[in-house]
């Protein structure tokens, strides 16, 4: 068993141990490596002001994505590659094409964001020769600007699009093959500890090791992208003992397609499972463009969102309609559960000691049927879901509803099927008086609270109208929203 971790900061190697596992990496950035280009505007991965990259060996390639410093913890960074915007412009001063034209086109004012989204630039310009402009708003979700209205950095990212990588001033691009021998050579596959008995963070080398740690330590928290386990210990000042880290294991990060269904292991990130969901189910693909920024995607994981449990959280509504199941794994094996059966009551889930979720096996929708996941939030990017609601249908020859599954989440304490609503749609002719007698069941199936989200009252409206919604857009008539989100696909 290791006592240290390593990983590379720009060009240099680093080994640490004596450290606690719940420091930030912006932290040690800022107080640690006096690297202060990377601003605390936030601390809860909201603003982007923090935004670094991180490069990751995963299945053999070398990938660099943007993240959030202020809620990534430094012991999640063994064999990574972390590079800041002090890491961009030349020995001598000379700025990178990114930087430069920031400067050109007035993309900053106060400067406070804007190493932030020079970092987010940076990583479009690396993975997109062309980018439309669509592709660099995407790329910005995560960053906010109180000064500039955007148009000056956008016109930044298209000017310096125009300049493709080449060793002499990129040193992503010169360094490359380096630091990816490097990297390689520091994972070595066994299981890391730091820390000491008051503050243990314990870096499984496998999931059969991981699977023996949390038979040890049952009451561990496990981080995986830290989205919002991070805002556990920026915002709620929480003490973690011990935090076992996951986002390393490539064995949970798989996502398998089969004749049916997509396997999608715990670790797989947003980002990682866009592409694969975007052709064969759309609107689950839609739905993730709008979970978080794209630092937020490229660490948060549809597993986390799942065994986090939250009443809010985006995809379990999602996933239940679609009917996907849940397989969990301790020291004794593994077993699986319908993901509807997963979620008890607010704050506890049918996860006995020492399991943790392995994987999700999500059906593919059958051919014909209808899907549809809606968010409704106060915000179109960025925020967090007053409600949303999923919605699986198929209807028979004659017009008549065969097969309806319908889930909300931010209705209840849990992720929650409408089975009232359901059963009064169920055989019934799809039409608007069947819906209108049916959304008068919401009642039965949820009794929604009010919070700063949303009242009560406002989320019982949305959801009957989300029903309506749906019998609209089967019925050929698209609203107003389905043209961002074709957009968006």
């Amino acid at each position: 068993m290791l006592m240290t971790i390593r990983f590379i900061l720009n060009d240099r190697e680093v080994t640490r141990d004596r450290f606690s596992p719940s420091e930030t990496l912006l932290d040690y950035l800022r107080i640690e490596r006096r690297l202060t280009g990377s601003k605390e505007g936030c601390a809860e991965g909201d603003c982007g002001a923090c935004t670094v990259l991180v490069g990751r060996l995963t299945r053999g390639r070398l990938v660099y994505e943007t993240v959030n410093a202020c809620i990534r913890f430094t012991a999640s960074l063994n064999a990574t590659h972390v590079v800041t915007v002090e890491h961009l412009a030349a020995k001598d001063g000379v700025l990178h094409p990114v930087q430069q034209a920031m400067v050109d086109m007035n993309g900053s004012q106060c400067g406070f964001c804007t190493p932030g989204f020079v970092m987010s630039l940076y990583a479009l310009w690396m993975e997109n020769e062309k980018p439309s402009r669509q592709a660099i708003e995407k790329a910005l979700q995560g960053n906010l600007c109180r000064c500039t209205g955007y148009e000056p950095i956008i016109k930044a990212a298209e000017k310096a699009s125009a300049i493709r990588p080449d060793a002499a001033f990129d040193a992503l691009a010169r360094e490359r093959e380096t630091i990816l021998a490097k990297l390689a050579a520091m994972k070595t596959g066994e299981t890391i500890t730091i820390g000491n008995e008051s503050k243990r963070g314990i870096i499984p080398g496998s999931v059969e090791a991981l699977a023996e740690v949390l038979a040890e330590y049952r009451d561990a928290t496990i981080v995986a992208g830290s989205t919002d386990v991070g805002l556990w210990v920026t915002k709620q000042m929480r003490e973690l003992n011990p935090m076992v880290f996951i986002n390393h294991l490539e064995e949970l990060q798989t996502i398998t397609e089969t004749e049916k269904s997509f396997i999608i292991g715990a670790g797989a990130t947003y980002t990682e499972a866009f592409p694969a969901l975007a052709g064969k189910i759309p609107a689950l693909s839609r739905l993730i463009n709008r979970i978080g920024g794209e630092q937020v995607r490229n660490m948060g994981t549809i597993g986390g969102n799942v065994a986090n449990g939250s009443p809010i959280g985006d995809t379990p509504p999602a996933l239940i309609a679609l009917g996907a199941t849940l397989t969990l794994q301790s020291k004794d094996g593994t077993r699986s559960i319908a993901l509807e059966d997963f979620f008890r009551d607010y704050g506890k889930q049918d996860r006995r000691p020492g399991e943790f979720v392995l994987s999700l096996t999500v059906p593919k929708p059958a051919k014909g049927a209808h899907y549809a996941v809606y968010k409704v939030s106060k915000r179109r990017e960025e925020d967090i879901s007053a409600l949303c609601g999923a919605f699986y249908l198929e209807l028979a020859r004659d017009g008549t509803v065969d097969k309806i599954r319908i889930a909300y989440g931010g209705m209840a304490g849990i992720p929650k099927r409408a089975a009232h609503v359901e059963a009064a749609l169920a055989g019934k002719p799809w039409t608007t008086e069947t819906v209108e007698a049916a959304r008068q069941a919401f009642e039965s199936d949820y009794q929604p609270m009010t919070d700063m989200r949303a009242t009560a009252e406002y989320r019982m409206l949305a959801a009957r109208n989300l029903l309506s919604r749906l019998l609209l857009e089967t019925g050929g008539s698209p609203q107003e929203l389905s043209r961002f989100e074709r957009e968006e696909a």
